[in-house]
């Protein structure tokens, strides 16, 4: 190695050791709350530097050092749980009424959204005639009067003469709930939301951090993450390197000078390109599929419904992805073990980009082809 590689080899060495001084996003978390880490793509305000979060996913910390987020058009939610590898966020009401919540929950604006809607019909009755046969949601009901929320469509027909129509909504769930007449929810679960950008899923998933490159670009990369004493070890090897770097850099400018001077020749040049192409080793791309291929999704069982419309298996008479109803001459398929069906295209689409069922999240065995039809 002569005195120009000595040169190319601490330029290109040095803004690197400089770049991990500076992009260090330790994560966070508000007082002792250690189900809530802090990390890319949120960021601690007050606490991180703008550059180690994702724009739209500023967290904020209360004075019980509870962690909250607040969306653009529907307020502050409390914080519960951050999945980071599958994209998830728990969230909760402050004032634990998450109905009262739904009626008014706008995520636009928000990077946010949820994995599912469902409709639900919200009903106000008188007490006695919802005592003892529905749920009812407790921080919207009184003494006399009873709140209730239903999907089924049908039961809330059957309860109009009786009680009140509030609202017919979408609302965000984690998975569709397969009902019959008769069932109601209180809403005691916590809010789900999921985002798609930044996709970080292949990183977190392989036990890498992910994060911007630089303090100036919006790139991604993904680091590896290192803890306890290896992180102090990490520590110490940067500060040396960038001890070293320093006076070694403004010593190679010197040495610069008479080197590119000898390194002009033709000859010189071209022995240095070809040997930098062939060290060079072709890198392909690294590609994460998510879903099921073309073949797999083709061998499960596709119907075309007749004027029944009836469905084999745990459905209902509705698409749970699209939410339509289903129609004569309507094709569908329907998903092995589970007997889950959907619309074709619907289904198709799903399963390019997941792997699993839309309903109960089962993934389906591989090889499953069944030519019946309807």
């Amino acid at each position: 190695m002569d005195i120009s590689d000595i040169l190319f080899l601490l330029l290109f060495l040095f803004p690197h050791f400089y770049a991990l001084e500076l992009d260090d996003c330790p994560a966070s978390m508000c007082g002792n709350n250690t189900f809530v880490p802090i990390r890319f793509p949120f960021g601690l305000r007050g606490f991180q530097p703008e550059n180690c979060s994702y724009p739209g996913f500023h967290l904020t910390c209360n004075t019980q050092s509870t962690t909250v987020l607040k969306l653009p058009n529907s307020g502050e939610f409390f914080v519960r749980a951050i999945d980071y590898v599958t994209q998830e966020i728990q969230l909760y009401d402050p004032s634990n009424c998450l109905p009262k919540r739904f009626l008014t929950l706008n995520l636009l604006g928000s990077p946010f959204a949820a994995a599912f809607y469902q409709n639900y019909t919200f009903l106000s009755c008188p007490s006695s005639f919802t005592m003892s046969k529905f749920t009812p949601i407790d921080c919207l009901s009184n003494s006399t009067t009873s709140v209730l929320a239903t999907p089924s469509t049908s039961l809330a027909n059957s309860m109009s003469a009786e009680c009140k129509i509030l609202a017919t909504l979408a609302v965000p769930v984690s998975a569709i709930v397969q009902t019959e007449d008769g069932f109601s929810t209180n809403f005691d679960s916590d809010l789900s939301l999921i985002w798609y950008e930044p996709g970080c899923t292949p990183c977190e998933a392989q036990g890498g951090i992910c994060g911007f490159v630089s303090n100036t670009s919006q790139a991604l990369g993904c680091f590896q993450n290192s803890t306890g004493g290896t992180n102090d070890g990490f520590q110490v090897f940067r500060i040396i390197c960038v001890s070293i770097a320093v006076p070694a850099l403004t010593m190679a400018i010197g040495i610069a000078c008479f080197a590119c001077i000898k390194d002009r020749s033709p000859g010189r040049t071209a022995q240095r390109n070809s040997t930098a192409v062939a060290a060079a080793p072709d890198q392909e791309p690294t590609i994460v599929v998510m879903g099921l291929d073309q073949t797999t999704i083709e061998s499960y069982q596709k119907l075309v419904l007749g004027d029944s419309r009836r469905l084999p298996g745990p459905n209902d008479t509705t698409c749970a992805i699209c939410l339509s109803e289903y129609l004569t001459k309507d094709t569908v398929r329907c998903i092995p073990e589970c007997k889950h069906c959907f619309h074709a295209d619907c289904v198709d689409e799903w399963l390019r980009l997941n792997s699993t069922c839309p309903v109960c999240r089962n993934s389906p065995s591989p090889a499953h082809v069944d030519s019946n039809g309807a």
